[in-house]
């Protein structure tokens, strides 16, 4: 899953990235809201955390902004001020969720992950698919109840695939999805990583289809 975070302030900016990153998330930052204005409307983003007190562009409209595109992705708000009225415009504007600074990060984490899990159809952060479970808390997967030890990033290639278990996600919106925008993105990774999660929790869990993608199936589902 792929975060934009949107906060002019540099400490909290770099203690809320650190955490998402070891949570399992590709994160990237923008310091204020001209910079990610243009991120939220040229990457796709599965949440975002925005702050309302930004430079250049305030956070309410850069929302507004967003909304108005047809932009969809979950939006938590962050906001020092603590008049109902700011909350009010920020849901108006197109915000899922809101919180008051100062917070804990793992009350936004906890509130980020029930909205990508709204968003994406589901009830709890385990997803299991026929003995695969995949613990996107924890940001650990087990087969057969046996933890499997994985990589960031092919944590991340299999929580998106559980997150959207069934469908098939070609290998663009995979290198979308799972890296940052400073990262070397290149497709031909996808491959690999999916080469070394085949090795890890067995091959007949990743199907390839040709000239689409991947899909993630439940192996113990007869095809007949």
């Amino acid at each position: 899953m792929r975060i934009l975070i949107v906060e002019d302030d540099k400490d909290l900016s770099r203690q809320l990235a650190e955490a998402f990153k070891q949570a399992g998330y590709a994160v990237d930052v923008a310091a204020d809201g001209e910079e990610g204005h243009y991120l939220g409307d040229t990457e796709p983003y599965d949440a975002v955390v925005l702050d309302l007190g930004l430079p250049l562009i305030d956070g309410v409209s850069v929302l507004q902004k967003w909304r108005a595109d047809g932009h969809k992705f979950p939006v938590i708000i962050l906001t020092a001020r603590s008049q109902w009225s700011e909350k009010v415009a920020g849901f108006d504007a197109g915000a899922d969720d809101y919180l008051t600074k100062p917070f804990h990060t793992e009350e936004l984490m906890a509130r980020l992950r029930a909205l990508l899990r709204r968003s994406a159809g589901h009830t709890t952060d385990s997803l299991e698919i026929g003995g695969l479970m995949v613990d996107n808390r924890a940001a650990r997967a087990y087969v057969d109840g046996t933890s499997i030890k994985l990589t960031s990033h092919e944590f991340r290639l299999l929580s998106y695939m559980a997150t959207h278990n069934g469908r098939v996600i070609s290998r663009t919106e995979l290198v979308e999805h799972i890296y940052d925008q400073d990262f070397d993105r290149d497709s031909n990774t996808i491959e690999v990583f999916v080469g070394r999660l085949r090795k890890k929790i067995g091959v007949e869990r990743i199907e390839t289809v040709r000239g689409l993608g991947y899909r993630l199936v439940d192996p113990t589902i007869s095809k007949a």
